[in-house]
């Protein structure tokens, strides 16, 4: 079969690679019908996250399942399937308490002896703990279907990136980033009742995607600037909740300065640069939290399953450009380059 493959910094390949099978009594192997690039994977595509030469990529795919181990129970072949990024084995401590990743046999799509996301097919390890079952209908619905693949990561990130930060109804919320999480943070936000929303961001096309997600402001400035508009638009009392959906140094440290005091910051931004902006006197004097890391997907799959389902949410529109496995070369460069915003992979 064919599959994505990174051989160094800026250096994406389609190449044949072994069919997946299973291995294991509790593998699946899925069929993939679709699946993206993600703004994480452009770390590597960079050189700043480092990779094997050869190493498979991508962690966000939906598709069918075509062979299960013996011991599968929870889906069969003919199934559509949406998988989180990360694997995990559904009966451990951490998985029963919903923190999916940090199952300790569980794992990242695409790192060292693994199958990635963007191929034509995936093996998926303990496929009852990790696979969730759509509608089989649904199959013939591409805006359904590209829905659903945000659940993947995207925004399941954002979501986890509210909840973090205590989004409830009534409050303020501001986002920090303008990227897939950061607008799905947007819709997230306003799925838990916040009352104002401020999306932060300087690209037009995406600030207007967050205007249909439910931002009421847009602030298109960066660093101290950022922050006094944020405070002028709060009464300088700042937000109630901030995502911050970046992971630079300069991301947090505006996350942290535009926070209320009381208030918190959920940080799904993967970090780069240091401490990341943390600056713990400062979170001291005025009692602001922080929270986050790394989104149990799985835990939050079903209940936005349900939403999407319903037609109250679509983070659909954060798709905003398509291309088969044999473009997805391309597809990366123009991500890296910002002439797309999330690049959706069709099979």
């Amino acid at each position: 079969m064919r599959a994505t493959v990174i051989h160094g910094p800026n250096d994406i390949r389609v190449e044949e690679v072994p069919d997946p099978v299973v291995r294991k009594s509790t593998d699946a192997v899925v069929r993939t019908v679709l699946a993206c690039i993600c703004g994480s994977d452009l770390w590597a595509y960079r050189g700043v996250a480092a990779r094997e030469k050869g190493q498979r990529i991508g962690h966000e795919f939906l598709g069918v399942v075509e062979s299960v181990g013996a011991d599968v129970r929870g889906v069969g072949p003919g199934d559509l399937v949406v998988a989180p990024f990360v694997w995990s084995d559904g009966v451990c401590e951490f998985c029963a308490e919903g923190l999916q990743t940090s199952c300790p046999h569980g794992g990242f799509w695409g790192e060292p002896g693994s199958d990635g996301g963007q191929g034509e097919a995936v093996r998926v390890p303990f496929a009852d703990g990790t696979l969730v079952k759509l509608p089989a209908d649904a199959q013939s619905d591409q805006r359904l279907l590209t829905a659903m693949l945000a659940l993947s990561d995207v925004m399941s990130t954002g979501h986890h990136a509210a909840l973090a930060a205590g989004v409830r109804p009534g409050a303020t919320v501001a986002v920090v980033g303008d990227g897939a999480v950061g607008l799905c943070g947007v819709l997230a936000a306003k799925r838990l009742g916040a009352e104002r929303i401020i999306a932060m961001g300087r690209h037009e096309t995406r600030t207007a995607i967050a205007r249909t997600f439910g931002a009421t402001d847009v602030v298109a400035a960066r660093g101290d600037e950022a922050v006094d508009a944020v405070r002028e638009l709060t009464g300088g009392l700042g937000a109630h909740a901030v995502l911050e959906a970046v992971g630079t140094e300069q991301s947090m440290k505006t996350a942290i300065s535009i926070t209320r005091d009381g208030g918190a910051v959920g940080y799904v931004g993967v970090p780069h640069g240091g401490s990341a902006g943390v600056d713990i006197s400062q979170m001291f004097n005025r009692n602001v939290a922080l929270r986050g890391g790394v989104a149990p997907a799985r835990a939050y799959i079903p209940e936005l399953l349900a939403d999407v389902l319903s037609g109250v949410i679509d983070p659909s529109p954060v798709f905003d450009a398509e291309v088969p496995l044999s473009g997805v070369p391309d597809g990366y460069k123009s991500m890296d380059e910002r002439t797309a915003l999330k690049v959706k992979i069709t099979f």
